[in-house]
């Protein structure tokens, strides 16, 4: 898989691009080819010596893809075949904003009723779009669906969507989750404020490094002692799993996670809280063999454009998206396929 996992844009591209499947009803085309001599700006010019176009899914056969517009709610929802009932996840994606499917369409692809939550637009973080009802209401539309097991549905957040998820976690009284998982984020949460505001607040400690990348990491150190600015994890009651890096260079999520381990043993509930690090990763752990930016363009507002640091060095990033995406859904099999029933649909 290294010839997925290494690609890298074309010489000569535009400094901070991503690769990221848009529309998962079609496979992501990927052509193998050969060509004589190094890489160089221009190469597509020559004959390639060989050539294999290869189709990469992300939805398997069968599978649903239903556009939700409902309650206020915005997102997409992925059914396995057959008529269930199926074990649910709410997928809330990052601050780069907007409808990210494929990582939801491959969790239908293994058995889950996956909503993929759109919940601002790009560059457009308003704290109206971060009322918690909203995501409480996105919960209850999976757990409600007439094929999903109401006593079987779980979060999955990656970056700020993983704050989304902790906070989900401990504070709602009317949803409980059966289990969390928690990619490359913090616990940190003003009370009484927005996220956009927390970000706002700590932005003079953003630094460049000599590429003019901006490192965000520092904003969210050091991990601050009073309760009031964090996420009372010590109130979560289901398991938790927490992927973090080491090379994150865009949250503290190592040094965030340690203390949420503190707060957890300190209130009794750390045996439901499982940790895996990953000492030169990135903060972008996505699903296996999606290729490794270290450095990707970013909409902070309508009106400003940056390109983040991210972290990772591509062959220890991509080793760990692999494993903890096997971790991962070894968790989500555990917690939410519980019933030897429904581990027979399988």
């Amino acid at each position: 898989m290294g010839l997925l996992w290494s690609m890298r844009p074309v010489p000569g591209s535009r400094e901070g691009l991503r690769l990221r499947k848009r529309n998962v009803c079609s496979p992501l085309l990927v052509n193998i080819s050969v060509y004589r001599g190094h890489v160089v700006e221009g190469f597509r010019e020559q004959a390639p010596l060989a050539s294999s176009l290869t189709e990469r899914w992300y939805m398997a056969p069968g599978l649903q893809r239903i556009e939700i517009r409902e309650k206020g709610v915005r997102g997409t929802l992925f059914l396995p075949p057959g008529p269930g009932p199926f074990p649910g996840l709410l997928d809330i994606w990052g601050g780069g904003g907007g409808l990210v499917e494929y990582r939801s369409a491959l969790l239908g692809s293994h058995g889950y009723a996956s909503l993929a939550l759109e919940y601002f637009a790009p560059g457009e973080l308003k704290s109206s779009d971060l009322e918690f009802n909203y995501f409480e209401t996105a919960f209850n539309i999976v757990k409600d669906h007439p094929q999903v097991m109401p006593d079987k549905v779980g979060i999955f957040g990656l970056s700020l969507g993983a704050i989304l998820t902790l906070l989900l976690a401990a504070e709602s009284s009317i949803i409980k989750p059966s289990c969390c998982v928690c990619v490359s984020g913090n616990h940190l949460y003003p009370r009484g404020g927005s996220i956009k505001e927390a970000l706002n607040m700590r932005s003079p400690k953003i630094r460049l490094d000599e590429n003019n990348y901006e490192i965000w990491r520092d904003m969210g150190l050091p991990i601050p002692d009073d309760l009031a600015d964090k996420i009372d994890v010590g109130r979560i009651n289901c398991p938790v799993m927490v992927v973090n890096s080491h090379d994150d260079q865009n949250w503290a999520t190592v040094e965030s996670s340690e203390d949420m381990a503190q707060m957890m043993r300190a209130a009794g509930n750390l045996h439901l809280l499982t940790r895996l690090y990953y000492p030169d990763a990135g903060h972008l752990i996505e699903p296996p063999y999606t290729p490794h930016f270290r450095a990707t363009k970013f909409v902070k507002d309508k009106k400003e454009k940056v390109i983040l640091l991210w972290g990772g060095q591509t062959k220890p990033h991509s080793d760990a998206q692999e494993d903890s995406w096997k971790k991962i859904l070894a968790f989500l099999e555990q917690n939410l396929y519980s019933s030897p029933t429904l581990k027979a649909k399988m």
